[in-house]
């Protein structure tokens, strides 16, 4: 496999390490044992996910009698709760962008710095 040898890690593409021994099922981007650090990065990223997905639904203009829409839109609502009214821009897309967007690149950032930092240790 492509990467290069470090002592007995070897560094793949896109930040993932191959364990000792070779081992695929030991390949994480969290390597150490600890595998809270990895549960904390999904996590971060579901909410991201679900943040960005409402985001494009509204401006798809998504029918919001839909089951899938409405629980999309609920859980953004519930995430972004402290960012949704955050900014008072003129035009509806812009505020929806702006308020769910920040809450998801902060989710994004303090998950995977808590996540690298519980690896770490």
């Amino acid at each position: 496999m492509p990467g290069d040898d470090r002592g007995n890690v070897a560094v793949q593409p896109f930040g993932f390490v191959r364990g000792r021994g070779g081992n695929p099922e030991s390949m994480s981007r969290y390597s150490s044992g600890n595998r809270a650090g990895a549960v904390v990065a999904i996590v971060a990223d579901i909410m991201a996910l679900i943040l960005g997905l409402w985001i494009l639904m509204y401006l798809l203009d998504a029918n919001r009698a839909n089951d899938l829409v409405q629980f999309v839109h609920n859980a953004a609502n519930w995430l972004a709760g402290w960012s949704r009214d955050l900014f008072t821009f003129d035009k509806a897309w812009a505020r929806v962008i702006a308020g769910y967007g920040l809450a998801a690149v902060v989710y994004l950032f303090v998950g995977h710095a808590i996540a690298g930092r519980m690896s770490r240790n």
